[in-house]
C-alpha cells in the first residue's frame, strides 16, 4: 500500500477519476472486509488511508473501561485519555492498532475497487460520448454477426445493428467498413446498448448533410423523408434562399450528390420532392416522377384528395404495387384517389346519369319499372324525354298513353317553374 497514493494520483491524470473518490471507496471497502475476514472475529474495524503518505491505518472500536478484562475489546480510561481527552467510562473510542496483519487485504481490496471503478468510469464514459451523438453519422467495422443481427465495432464500443434495421438488399461481413445512423443510446448491465441502423429515415438526411454543403449550412432543409429501405425514398426538401434551388443543390452537378447518397443506400431510387405550404401543389409535387392534371380537394378536414393524370401517367403515379402513391401519402399525411383522364370522364358519366335517373323517379307516376323501360330505350334524362315526345314514349311496350301523358305533364309543369 506504500505507493498508493502514487498510483492513484496516475488514475486521476489518465483517466480522469477523483483520488479522493478512489480513497474513500477503498476505506469504506477496507473497512467492510476487515469486519468479515480481521484477525479477530466481531471486531468493529475502521480503515483510513492517510492522503499525504498514502499509508493505511486501521482503527478498532474499544470500550473504555476502568479495568481492562478483554484486551481486544476494552481500553482504559487512562490510555483512552492520551486519544481523546474527554472521554469517559463507558464510551467507545477508535483506537489505533498495527496495520501489518490487514495489509494484503487492504492490498486486494484497493486492487479489487479500482479494477471496478475504472470499468465503471469507461462505461460512463462511452455512454456519454454515444448518447451525445444520437441522430449522428457514424463509421464502424463489422466485427460478428448473432443470428441476423451484426455486432458493429465503433471506436471502444460496439453497437447493435438488428435485422430490421438493416437495407435487405445489402450483405455484410466481418470487415466491412460500413455508415451508420446512431438511433439510442442507453445503458444496459454490461454497459451502453448502442442500437444502429441504416432504414432509418435520419440516415438519409445524415448522408445528404454529408455530400450538399447548402443542407449543412441550412440553406436548404430537408422537411420530411420516407422510406421503403432499399427499394424507394422520397426526401421533401425547402430552400430558405430564393437563389437556390432546393432540388438542383441535392442533385449536384451531373447528379454526383444524389448519386452518392444513392450508392450508399445500395441503389435505392430516390425522389426530390419540393416541398410547398400550399398543399395542392405539395400533393403534385409527391407524386414525382408522375405529372398531375388537376387536384380537388375532397374533404380537408380528413386530408382526402381526389387526383387526376393522363392515362399515360396512371401507372407511374401509382407505382408498382401502389408504392409511390403509398410513399406520397406517407410523405404528405394525405389520402390520395388518383384517377386518369378517362376515368374521371367515365365517373363523370357515370353521376350524371345517377343524377337523371333520380330526376326522372322524382317525376309522378313514375317508379323503378318505368324507369328501366326508359333506359332500356336510351331515355336517360329529362332532356331526352322532352326531345323524344309524347308518340315516342307511348312506342315503347310496357308504358301506356295514359302514363306517358302523365310524364310530359310534369316535366312541363317543372319547365314552367
Amino acid at each position: 500500500m506504500e505507493n498508493l497514493k502514487s498510483i492513484l494520483e496516475q488514475i486521476e491524470r489518465e483517466k480522469g477519476i477523483p483520488s479522493e473518490e478512489l480513497i474513500s471507496m477503498i476505506e469504506s471497502a477496507s473497512t467492510s472486509a476487515f469486519k468479515k475476514h480481521g484477525v479477530s472475529q466481531g471486531l468493529n474495524y475502521n480503515a483510513s488511508i492517510d492522503r499525504e503518505s498514502g499509508k493505511l491505518k486501521v482503527f478498532v472500536e474499544k470500550n473504555v473501561v476502568k479495568k481492562v478484562a478483554d484486551a481486544e475489546r476494552e481500553i482504559d480510561k487512562i490510555s483512552a485519555l492520551t486519544i481523546d481527552s474527554s472521554v469517559q467510562l463507558g464510551d467507545k473510542i477508535q483506537v489505533e492498532i498495527s496495520a501489518d496483519k490487514f495489509a494484503r487485504i487492504a492490498a486486494q481490496t484497493a486492487k479489487q475497487i479500482i479494477i471496478q471503478k475504472m470499468r465503471e468510469n469507461e462505461r460512463e464514459n462511452v455512454y456519454n460520448e454515444y448518447k451525445a451523438k444520437e441522430g449522428e453519422l457514424l463509421t464502424g467495422i463489422v466485427y460478428r454477426s448473432t443470428g441476423k443481427t451484426y455486432i458493429i465495432e465503433i471506436g471502444k464500443a460496439e453497437a447493435i445493428l438488428p435485422e430490421r434495421e438493416q437495407i435487405k438488399s445489402q450483405k455484410l461481413t466481418r470487415g466491412d467498413s460500413v455508415k451508420l445512423y446512431i438511433v439510442e443510446v442507453s445503458k444496459g448491465t454490461r454497459g451502453s446498448k448502442i442500437l444502429v441502423s441504416r432504414t432509418h429515415p435520419g440516415f438519409v438526411a445524415e448522408l445528404f448533410k454529408l455530400e450538399v454543403p447548402e443542407i449543412a449550412d441550412g440553406v436548404v432543409e430537408i422537411m420530411k423523408i420516407v422510406r421503403d429501405p432499399g427499394i424507394r425514398c422520397k426526401v421533401a426538401v425547402l430552400s430558405h434562399n430564393p437563389r437556390v434551388d432546393p432540388i438542383g443543390a441535392c442533385v449536384g452537378i451531373n447528379g454526383v450528390r444524389v448519386q452518392s447518397v444513392i450508392n450508399e443506400l445500395g441503389g435505392e431510387r430516390m425522389d426530390l420532392i419540393k416541398y410547398s405550404d400550399d398543399i395542392k401543389e405539395y400533393l403534385a409535387n409527391s407524386l414525382s416522377p408522375a405529372k398531375v392534371e388537376e387536384i380537388a380537394i375532397v374533404d380537408e378536414t380528413k386530408k382526402e384528395a381526389r387526383i387526376v393524370v393522363s392515362d399515360e401517367m396512371l401507372s407511374l403515379a401509382i407505382g408498382k404495387s401502389g408504392q409511390n402513391v403509398r410513399l406520397a401519402a406517407r410523405l404528405t399525411n394525405w389520402h390520395m384517389d388518383i384517377q386518369s383522364g378517362s376515368q374521371q370522364r367515365d365517373n363523370q358519366k357515370t353521376q350524371a346519369l345517377r343524377e337523371n335517373i333520380v330526376e326522372i323517379k322524382n317525376l309522378p307516376g313514375v317508379g323503378e319499372k318505368i324507369v328501366g323501360l326508359l333506359i332500356k330505350n336510351g331515355i336517360n334524362s329529362i332532356q331526352k324525354i322532352r326531345e323524344s315526345g309524347l308518340d315516342s314514349i307511348i312506342a315503347i311496350p310496357g308504358i301506356g298513353k295514359k302514363t306517358a301523358l302523365k310524364i310530359i305533364e310534369s316535366i312541363k309543369r317543372k319547365n314552367d317553374k
